[in-house]
């Protein structure tokens, strides 16, 4: 199974964002104990380098962690034809159509966002990361 994780996911566990961290974390165990293969879209990795660069001065561990999360997670990329479906969409959030078409181009069987109503016209099922850890449960 393929999961694109969201970049909130992401930054709820870097970041230890409560009281949202315990369940993203687990998403991170299943793709560490290939549960799952995850993915990042190429276009989240800057957005998250940004936000934990700021909560850690030291750039060299900036690095370090996301030279762990490149390593930990495989890179959806983005490429011309992605941003033109994507602006295509039109939908309101730009940066979650570009998620959406992203995952789409490399068959991707659920996107895990926090925010899954902004995904409520994808045809990829967006879950919450405790609805995807139930799902796995199941399994």
């Amino acid at each position: 199974m393929k999961a694109l994780i969201d970049t909130n996911v992401v930054l709820d566990v870097l970041l230890e964002r409560h009281p949202f961290y315990d369940d993203s974390f687990a998403v991170f165990q299943l793709v560490d104990l290939e549960r799952i293969k995850g993915y990042l879209s190429a276009a989240s990795i800057t957005d998250i380098f940004y936000f934990v660069r700021k909560k850690w001065r030291d750039i060299e561990e900036v690095y370090r962690i996301m030279d762990e999360l490149t390593t930990l997670f495989s890179v959806a990329l983005v490429s011309e034809t992605t941003i033109a479906n994507a602006l295509a969409l039109r939908w309101k959030d730009f940066e979650d159509a570009v998620q959406y078409i992203a995952a789409t181009e490399i068959s991707i069987d659920y996107i895990v966002t926090r925010n899954t109503q902004d995904f409520s016209s994808s045809h990829i099922p967006a879950v919450t990361p405790e609805q995807f850890i139930q799902i796995i449960a199941d399994i």
